[in-house]
Protein backbone atom coordinates (compact mmCIF):
# COMPACT_ATOMS: atom_id res chain seq x y z
CA UNK A 1 0.00 0.00 0.00
CA UNK A 2 1.51 4.06 -0.93
CA UNK A 3 2.11 5.95 1.87
CA UNK A 4 -0.41 8.86 1.99
CA UNK A 5 0.70 12.40 2.34
CA UNK A 6 -0.70 15.73 3.36
CA UNK A 7 1.20 17.81 1.25
CA UNK A 8 1.58 21.39 2.24
CA UNK A 9 2.98 23.86 -0.40
CA UNK A 10 4.52 27.32 0.43
CA UNK A 11 4.31 30.58 -2.20
CA UNK A 12 7.60 32.45 -3.79
CA UNK A 13 6.62 33.17 -7.23
CA UNK A 14 8.79 31.73 -9.90
CA UNK A 15 10.24 29.45 -7.14
CA UNK A 16 6.85 28.03 -6.33
CA UNK A 17 7.50 26.22 -9.87
CA UNK A 18 9.75 23.88 -7.64
CA UNK A 19 6.77 22.45 -6.19
CA UNK A 20 5.85 20.80 -9.97
CA UNK A 21 9.55 18.49 -9.63
CA UNK A 22 8.88 17.91 -6.09
CA UNK A 23 5.11 16.47 -6.60
CA UNK A 24 6.28 14.49 -9.57
CA UNK A 25 9.15 13.29 -7.75
CA UNK A 26 7.10 11.83 -4.44
CA UNK A 27 4.81 10.11 -6.81
CA UNK A 28 8.11 8.34 -8.43
CA UNK A 29 8.75 6.93 -5.10
CA UNK A 30 5.47 5.88 -4.64
CA UNK A 31 3.70 8.25 -2.28
CA UNK A 32 0.00 9.34 -2.84
CA UNK A 33 -1.03 12.25 -2.06
CA UNK A 34 -4.38 12.66 -0.17
CA UNK A 35 -4.86 16.41 0.00
CA UNK A 36 -2.79 19.65 -0.05
CA UNK A 37 -2.66 23.38 0.90
CA UNK A 38 -0.73 26.06 -0.99
CA UNK A 39 -0.59 29.36 -0.32
CA UNK A 40 0.38 31.77 -3.51
CA UNK A 41 2.09 29.73 -6.32
CA UNK A 42 1.79 27.04 -3.77
CA UNK A 43 -2.12 27.23 -4.23
CA UNK A 44 -1.32 27.11 -7.49
CA UNK A 45 1.12 23.82 -8.53
CA UNK A 46 -1.45 22.78 -5.63
CA UNK A 47 -5.18 23.39 -7.53
CA UNK A 48 -3.74 22.10 -10.90
CA UNK A 49 -2.47 19.03 -9.32
CA UNK A 50 -5.71 18.32 -7.38
CA UNK A 51 -7.29 19.02 -11.12
CA UNK A 52 -5.36 16.62 -12.63
CA UNK A 53 -3.72 18.72 -15.02
CA UNK A 54 0.07 18.82 -13.63
CA UNK A 55 1.28 18.00 -16.80
CA UNK A 56 -0.75 20.61 -18.75
CA UNK A 57 0.37 23.34 -16.84
CA UNK A 58 3.74 21.87 -16.89
CA UNK A 59 4.11 22.03 -20.67
CA UNK A 60 2.38 25.21 -20.50
CA UNK A 61 5.31 26.71 -18.25
CA UNK A 62 8.13 25.54 -20.48
CA UNK A 63 6.31 27.56 -23.26
CA UNK A 64 6.16 30.83 -21.78
CA UNK A 65 9.17 32.22 -23.72
CA UNK A 66 6.66 30.89 -27.03
CA UNK A 67 3.79 32.65 -26.14
CA UNK A 68 5.22 35.79 -25.34
CA UNK A 69 3.95 35.95 -21.68
CA UNK A 70 3.62 39.92 -22.15
CA UNK A 71 0.40 39.50 -23.90
CA UNK A 72 -1.10 37.97 -21.25
CA UNK A 73 -0.03 40.98 -18.60
CA UNK A 74 -2.87 43.47 -18.25
CA UNK A 75 -1.21 46.31 -17.19
CA UNK A 76 -3.77 48.66 -15.31
CA UNK A 77 -3.54 52.03 -13.61
CA UNK A 78 -5.12 51.31 -10.42
CA UNK A 79 -3.02 52.15 -7.46
CA UNK A 80 -3.85 48.91 -6.00
CA UNK A 81 -1.31 47.01 -8.34
CA UNK A 82 -0.15 47.00 -11.88
CA UNK A 83 -1.68 43.66 -12.96
CA UNK A 84 -4.98 42.45 -13.08
CA UNK A 85 -4.18 39.25 -13.49
CA UNK A 86 -7.74 38.20 -15.77
CA UNK A 87 -5.61 37.18 -19.22
CA UNK A 88 -3.35 35.16 -17.37
CA UNK A 89 -6.35 33.39 -15.56
CA UNK A 90 -8.16 32.95 -18.99
CA UNK A 91 -4.95 32.16 -20.65
CA UNK A 92 -4.62 28.89 -17.74
CA UNK A 93 -8.98 27.97 -18.23
CA UNK A 94 -8.41 27.39 -21.98
CA UNK A 95 -7.05 24.16 -21.42
CA UNK A 96 -7.74 24.00 -17.79
CA UNK A 97 -11.66 23.98 -16.67
CA UNK A 98 -12.27 25.36 -13.57
CA UNK A 99 -13.87 23.49 -11.18
CA UNK A 100 -15.71 23.53 -7.06
CA UNK A 101 -13.06 22.28 -4.40
CA UNK A 102 -15.57 20.28 -2.91
CA UNK A 103 -15.80 18.34 -6.02
CA UNK A 104 -12.08 17.48 -6.62
CA UNK A 105 -10.71 14.19 -5.66
CA UNK A 106 -8.61 15.38 -3.25
CA UNK A 107 -8.83 17.71 -0.35
CA UNK A 108 -7.73 21.17 -0.94
CA UNK A 109 -7.29 24.69 0.39
CA UNK A 110 -5.71 27.59 -0.54
CA UNK A 111 -5.13 30.68 1.70
CA UNK A 112 -5.34 34.13 1.46
CA UNK A 113 -5.32 37.88 2.89
CA UNK A 114 -8.79 39.74 4.07
CA UNK A 115 -6.64 43.37 4.44
CA UNK A 116 -9.79 45.09 5.54
CA UNK A 117 -11.06 42.51 8.26
CA UNK A 118 -7.82 41.66 9.16
CA UNK A 119 -8.09 37.75 8.93
CA UNK A 120 -7.03 34.53 6.80
CA UNK A 121 -9.14 33.03 4.11
CA UNK A 122 -9.11 29.58 3.63
CA UNK A 123 -10.66 27.91 0.63
CA UNK A 124 -11.95 25.10 1.22
CA UNK A 125 -15.08 25.10 -1.57
CA UNK A 126 -16.10 27.49 -4.34
CA UNK A 127 -14.04 28.13 -7.90
CA UNK A 128 -10.73 26.87 -7.36
CA UNK A 129 -9.54 29.43 -9.89
CA UNK A 130 -11.39 32.13 -7.82
CA UNK A 131 -9.47 30.57 -4.88
CA UNK A 132 -5.95 30.62 -6.72
CA UNK A 133 -6.72 34.27 -7.92
CA UNK A 134 -6.96 35.66 -4.40
CA UNK A 135 -4.20 33.85 -2.68
CA UNK A 136 -1.80 35.07 -5.75
CA UNK A 137 -3.16 38.63 -5.43
CA UNK A 138 0.83 39.75 -4.92
CA UNK A 139 0.37 43.71 -3.02
CA UNK A 140 1.61 46.05 -5.36
CA UNK A 141 1.73 43.65 -8.41
CA UNK A 142 -1.80 41.96 -8.53
CA UNK A 143 -5.10 44.04 -7.86
CA UNK A 144 -6.64 42.74 -5.04
CA UNK A 145 -9.87 40.68 -5.00
CA UNK A 146 -12.94 42.63 -4.09
CA UNK A 147 -15.40 40.61 -1.70
CA UNK A 148 -18.69 41.74 -0.51
CA UNK A 149 -16.83 42.76 2.94
CA UNK A 150 -13.52 42.31 2.25
CA UNK A 151 -10.54 42.78 -0.03
CA UNK A 152 -8.20 39.81 -0.40
CA UNK A 153 -4.64 39.52 -1.00
CA UNK A 154 -1.82 36.93 -1.26
CA UNK A 155 -2.05 34.87 1.16
CA UNK A 156 1.87 34.92 2.07
CA UNK A 157 1.45 38.07 4.37
CA UNK A 158 -0.18 35.87 6.92
CA UNK A 159 0.25 32.06 6.35
CA UNK A 160 2.95 31.30 3.77
CA UNK A 161 2.95 27.39 4.95
CA UNK A 162 -0.76 26.53 5.54
CA UNK A 163 0.21 23.39 7.63
CA UNK A 164 -3.00 23.84 9.82
CA UNK A 165 -5.31 23.46 7.03
CA UNK A 166 -3.91 20.53 5.15
CA UNK A 167 -6.41 17.87 5.54
CA UNK A 168 -4.72 14.90 7.45
CA UNK A 169 -6.01 11.85 7.19
CA UNK A 170 -4.85 8.24 9.12
CA UNK A 171 -1.57 6.59 8.59
CA UNK A 172 -0.47 9.60 6.71
CA UNK A 173 2.69 11.65 6.51
CA UNK A 174 3.04 15.48 6.53
CA UNK A 175 5.30 16.82 3.86
CA UNK A 176 5.88 20.84 3.55
CA UNK A 177 7.86 22.45 0.65
CA UNK A 178 9.09 25.66 1.57
CA UNK A 179 10.84 27.43 -1.25
CA UNK A 180 11.65 30.50 0.72
CA UNK A 181 14.13 28.23 2.62
CA UNK A 182 17.69 30.38 3.94
CA UNK A 183 19.71 27.12 2.85
CA UNK A 184 22.71 27.58 -0.06
CA UNK A 185 21.82 26.75 -3.57
CA UNK A 186 21.34 23.46 -4.44
CA UNK A 187 20.64 22.06 -8.05
CA UNK A 188 21.18 19.15 -9.83
CA UNK A 189 24.96 18.23 -10.79
CA UNK A 190 24.37 18.62 -14.48
CA UNK A 191 22.23 21.87 -15.53
CA UNK A 192 20.82 22.98 -18.87
CA UNK A 193 21.02 26.81 -18.72
CA UNK A 194 18.65 28.11 -20.56
CA UNK A 195 19.27 30.29 -23.82
CA UNK A 196 18.26 34.10 -23.32
CA UNK A 197 14.95 34.42 -25.15
CA UNK A 198 12.81 37.42 -26.35
CA UNK A 199 10.81 37.25 -23.35
CA UNK A 200 13.83 37.37 -21.21
CA UNK A 201 15.13 40.42 -22.50
CA UNK A 202 11.67 42.35 -22.39
CA UNK A 203 11.47 41.13 -18.61
CA UNK A 204 14.79 42.53 -18.12
CA UNK A 205 13.49 45.99 -19.87
CA UNK A 206 10.17 45.91 -17.64
CA UNK A 207 11.91 45.02 -14.72
CA UNK A 208 14.51 47.89 -15.16
CA UNK A 209 11.50 50.55 -16.23
CA UNK A 210 9.78 49.67 -12.59
CA UNK A 211 13.09 49.89 -10.59
CA UNK A 212 12.31 46.08 -9.24
CA UNK A 213 16.48 45.23 -10.46
CA UNK A 214 19.17 46.63 -8.21
CA UNK A 215 21.08 48.79 -10.35
CA UNK A 216 24.45 47.45 -11.32
CA UNK A 217 26.37 49.16 -9.06
CA UNK A 218 24.53 48.41 -6.26
CA UNK A 219 27.35 46.16 -4.57
CA UNK A 220 28.40 48.43 -2.06
CA UNK A 221 31.45 48.60 -0.27
CA UNK A 222 30.80 46.55 3.28
CA UNK A 223 28.76 48.58 5.38
CA UNK A 224 27.29 50.77 2.54
CA UNK A 225 23.52 51.37 1.79
CA UNK A 226 22.17 48.53 -0.75
CA UNK A 227 20.36 50.38 -3.39
CA UNK A 228 16.66 49.10 -4.10
CA UNK A 229 14.16 50.55 -6.13
CA UNK A 230 10.76 50.78 -4.86
CA UNK A 231 9.35 47.46 -6.02
CA UNK A 232 12.54 45.90 -5.05
CA UNK A 233 12.43 47.28 -1.47
CA UNK A 234 8.32 45.68 -0.96
CA UNK A 235 9.47 42.67 -2.74
CA UNK A 236 12.21 41.91 -0.03
CA UNK A 237 10.07 43.39 2.45
CA UNK A 238 6.97 41.18 2.06
CA UNK A 239 9.84 38.13 1.53
CA UNK A 240 10.97 38.66 5.13
CA UNK A 241 7.89 39.06 6.58
CA UNK A 242 7.13 35.76 5.20
CA UNK A 243 9.86 34.35 5.74
CA UNK A 244 10.28 34.73 9.36
CA UNK A 245 6.58 33.58 9.73
CA UNK A 246 7.43 30.40 7.91
CA UNK A 247 9.65 29.87 10.82
CA UNK A 248 7.03 30.16 13.71
CA UNK A 249 5.11 28.00 11.39
CA UNK A 250 8.04 24.96 10.71
CA UNK A 251 8.65 25.44 14.68
CA UNK A 252 4.85 24.76 16.08
CA UNK A 253 4.50 21.60 12.89
CA UNK A 254 7.29 19.61 12.80
CA UNK A 255 6.66 17.95 9.27
CA UNK A 256 7.56 14.49 8.67
CA UNK A 257 9.57 15.57 5.56
CA UNK A 258 10.68 18.98 5.01
CA UNK A 259 11.81 19.57 1.62
CA UNK A 260 13.54 23.16 1.59
CA UNK A 261 14.69 25.41 -1.52
CA UNK A 262 17.14 28.47 -1.28
CA UNK A 263 14.92 31.40 -1.58
CA UNK A 264 18.39 32.52 -3.64
CA UNK A 265 17.25 29.95 -6.52
CA UNK A 266 15.72 32.48 -8.52
CA UNK A 267 13.73 35.79 -8.42
CA UNK A 268 10.07 35.69 -7.97
CA UNK A 269 9.17 36.69 -11.23
CA UNK A 270 11.83 34.68 -13.06
CA UNK A 271 9.33 32.21 -14.48
CA UNK A 272 11.52 32.08 -18.10
CA UNK A 273 13.31 29.67 -15.24
CA UNK A 274 10.76 27.15 -15.46
CA UNK A 275 12.70 23.95 -16.39
CA UNK A 276 15.56 24.80 -14.01
CA UNK A 277 13.27 24.98 -11.01
CA UNK A 278 10.88 22.11 -11.47
CA UNK A 279 14.79 20.11 -11.59
CA UNK A 280 15.59 21.90 -8.50
CA UNK A 281 12.68 20.81 -7.02
CA UNK A 282 13.03 17.62 -7.84
CA UNK A 283 16.84 17.32 -6.59
CA UNK A 284 15.69 18.75 -3.20
CA UNK A 285 12.51 16.14 -3.38
CA UNK A 286 15.03 13.47 -3.61
CA UNK A 287 17.50 14.21 -1.17
CA UNK A 288 14.72 14.63 1.03
CA UNK A 289 13.31 11.38 0.30
CA UNK A 290 16.44 9.66 0.56
CA UNK A 291 17.10 11.52 4.23
CA UNK A 292 13.83 10.17 5.43
CA UNK A 293 13.81 6.63 4.57
CA UNK A 294 17.53 6.31 5.95
CA UNK A 295 16.03 7.88 8.95
CA UNK A 296 12.68 5.47 8.98
CA UNK A 297 15.24 2.39 8.48
CA UNK A 298 17.64 3.49 11.46
CA UNK A 299 15.73 5.16 13.66
CA UNK A 300 18.76 5.88 15.92
CA UNK A 301 20.82 8.13 13.31
CA UNK A 302 20.59 11.86 13.13
CA UNK A 303 22.38 13.62 10.46
CA UNK A 304 25.46 15.66 12.04
CA UNK A 305 24.96 19.41 12.33
CA UNK A 306 26.00 21.64 8.93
Amino acid sequence: MKQKVALVLSGGGARGIAHIGVIEELEKHGFKISSVSGTSMGAIVGGVFALGKMEEYKNWLYTLDKLKLFRLVDFTFRTQGLVKGDKLMNAIRAFIADANIEDLKIPYAAVAADIINKKEVVFTKGSIFEAIRASMAIPTVFTPVKTETGLLVDGGVINNIPINHVKRTPNDILIAVNVNADVPIDKPPVETVPTPSIYQQKLKKIYDQLNIMQPSDSKEKPGSEEKLGYFNLINKTLSLMAYHLAQLTLERYSPDILINISRHACGPFDFYRAGEMVETGRYAAIKSIEEYEHLKHNPGFRQPPA
